[in-house]
């Protein structure tokens, strides 16, 4: 029932007061990108949402317009030369992410679900697929994201997006709302750049160790 009703309708009632709620702030932030640097205030990239649909998320745009698309920031040689100052401040308390409500309004988003695959990511893709963590709405934050983050290995994310399916009620969902406050605030798990990328793969071969 949870899944099926009563998680959806939870999504769109506090969607709905978060745009209401948040709209002056996310006027503030929009002037303010505006003004940092030219360009579109909002950001859309295809993503993978439920059963492997395609649909575009929306975010602040953080980075210049000349950077490289459809490319994770923490692939990119050098992020620094793209990520605006405006858009710094925006990535370090994750408000960037906030104009997803719009998706999760539209049903394209849960609040609480996997973390939206990009298209060309096929390798998450496939060990979701192992999981059923494909066939849910993916979410505005989820149970990888408070265990990890950018720093997880693809194969460990896709087995936390799986005990997520599993595990899946409003009690667990809530658990992943409270935790991703903390992480958030805490800046754990974020990965940007080639240097942290190394520090990541280092990382990943003492998990694979183990």
């Amino acid at each position: 029932m949870y899944r099926k009703c009563i998680k959806r309708i939870i999504d769109l009632f506090l969607s709905i007061i978060g745009i209401v709620v948040l709209s002056p702030l996310l006027l503030a932030m929009a002037i303010a990108i505006k003004i940092d640097s030219s360009g579109p205030v909002l950001f859309k990239q295809k993503r993978i949402g439920i059963n492997k649909t395609h649909f575009n998320i929306y975010k602040f745009r953080t980075m210049r317009i000349d950077t490289p698309r459809d490319t994770p920031t923490h692939l990119l040689t050098d992020p620094d030369q793209y990520i605006t100052k405006m858009g710094l401040f925006l990535r370090k308390l994750s408000l960037d992410e906030l104009p997803q409500i719009i998706n999760i309004l539209f049903g394209q988003m849960a609040i609480i679900g996997p973390r939206p695959a990009l298209w060309n990511q096929y390798d998450l893709i496939a060990e979701r697929d192992k999981y059923g963590a494909n066939d849910i709405r993916p979410g505005l934050t989820g149970w990888a994201q408070i265990n990890g983050r950018d720093e997880l290995p693809i194969e460990v994310k896709a087995k936390y997006d799986g005990e997520y399916v599993r595990r899946m009620s409003f009690l667990f969902d809530l658990k992943c709302f409270v935790g991703t406050i903390t992480v958030v605030l805490s800046r754990n798990g974020v990965v940007e750049g080639k240097r942290e990328t190394c520090k990541m793969e280092n990382k990943q071969e003492k998990f694979n160790d183990n």
